[in-house]
């Protein structure tokens, strides 16, 4: 079922059908993300002309492409790699004609990818604000609103800067909800949001901002490209990939197995541990009760938790997650799981996720391992490691966001 999720977005699928009529002038494709190589690739094997451009894309995710060229560069905290090829992308877009087009592709993981700092801020103070927003526990939508106004180019500022040329921007998303603004932070859509809105976030979350990125923040002088703007009259952005249809696409290989499959959210989201609680409880009613639902049967659900990091541990949230899932299930027989991120990387590890079965604590605790203490030090992923349970994709190409899947037999 996670393999049928990650195929469904898979670019070479879904890009060729959303590709635009030629435009009069040149086409430039541009764009950033974890799938924006697999993307460009997927452009350039279905446009029967000459094309030209740039894209970023995370380490180990590039594909080779002829016309396209592919920069790596760091997620999720970024580097000058990210910075300098966002520099060359307002370069690119800026001195274009009413009768080219810019076809931006955009996926997850391209707020890290494009950390062109606003005028007056430095790369360092982007990534100490990026390091301290991932450990705060605030959600993505919060952190790309806070992103988006320390960008020179997010928040539609992409967009403004390719007018008066035609922008269409083929999204897949990776966020509760699938606004285009909180997908790489919208290089290149309209943010109704502003710059005491992510004032507010990064006081509510305890984050200390370097005195410039304050300063920045408190004067209004870095506000995003608003709607209405004139410059984004020939701007338009078409979502070709989201969580949901990732989910349907498990569900189907459930039926085809004979399983009653139950999809209860495509975006939800909070501190991790405390959905892994949420969901036990949901299980136990399931296995006990057959309520809300008969078993056998899977409970599916995406989205995207969060984790406020207090512990020394290797990170996760959808091991996170997992690990307080099996704490609340006790062993339960006959209840089964896997949660993992889409696009191969559950928080800083080459790790998708990890399976967990009724026998995983009792093995646990057979090598001597505290599944609780390893909860709160933050440390699932070595918890599942330790079992040989992880789920390792590499590189996936894609990333509609996280996987959550719970078979009760």
């Amino acid at each position: 079922m996670f393999d049928a999720a990650i195929a469904s977005a898979q670019p070479a699928l879904c890009v060729p059908r959303h590709l635009p009529p030629a435009p009069r002038g040149r086409l430039l494709v541009v764009g950033a993300g974890k799938a924006s190589a697999a993307m460009a690739q997927a452009v350039e094997q279905h446009w029967p002309s000459r094309l030209s451009g740039l894209v970023v894309t995370r380490y180990g995710y590039a594909v080779p492409c002829r016309q396209i060229e592919i920069v790596e560069a760091a997620h999720p905290v970024p580097d000058t790699a990210g910075m300098h090829a966002a520099e060359r992308m307002l370069d690119l877009v800026g001195d274009l004609s009413a009768d080219d087009m810019v076809l931006c592709l955009i996926s997850g993981g391209g707020s890290a990818l494009l950390p062109l700092p606003a005028k007056g801020l430095t790369l360092d103070q982007k990534q100490n604000v990026s390091r301290a927003l991932l450990a705060s526990g605030a959600t993505i939508s919060e952190m790309n609103c806070v992103r988006r106004h320390l960008s020179a180019i997010k928040g539609g500022r992409l967009a403004a800067a390719s007018y008066p040329a035609q922008v269409l921007t083929l999204l897949i998303s990776d966020v509760p909800g699938d606004r285009p603004l909180d997908i790489a932070s919208g290089p290149t859509v309209a943010d109704p949001t502003s710059s005491a809105d992510a004032l507010d976030i990064v006081r509510r979350h305890g984050v200390e901002l370097p005195p410039a990125v304050l300063e920045l923040l408190e004067s209004g002088r870095a506000e995003s490209v608003k709607p209405g703007d004139p410059r984004l009259a020939h701007a338009r952005a078409v979502t070709i990939a989201t969580p949901q249809m990732a989910l349907e696409a498990a569900a189907a290989v459930a039926r085809d197995a004979g399983i009653a499959v139950h999809i209860l959210g495509d975006a939800i989201e909070g501190e991790a541990a405390d959905v892994g609680k949420v969901f036990a409880g949901i299980a136990h009613q399931v296995a006990e009760r057959d309520q809300p639902f008969a078993a056998p049967c899977i409970l599916l659900s995406g989205g995207e938790t969060t984790v406020t990091v207090r512990g020394s541990g290797r990170g996760g949230r959808n091991v996170e997650y997992l690990l307080s899932l099996a704490i609340a299930l006790e062993g339960r027989e006959g209840i089964h799981a896997l949660a993992g991120d889409t696009d191969g990387v559950d928080g800083q590890e080459e790790i998708a996720g990890a399976y967990l079965g009724p026998d995983s604590l009792e093995r646990a605790r057979a090598l001597g391992l505290n599944p609780k203490d390893m909860l709160d030090n933050n440390d699932a992923h070595s918890f599942f490691g330790a079992l040989h349970d992880s789920v390792i994709t590499g590189p996936t190409l894609t990333n509609v966001n996280d996987f959550r899947a719970i078979l009760i037999e």
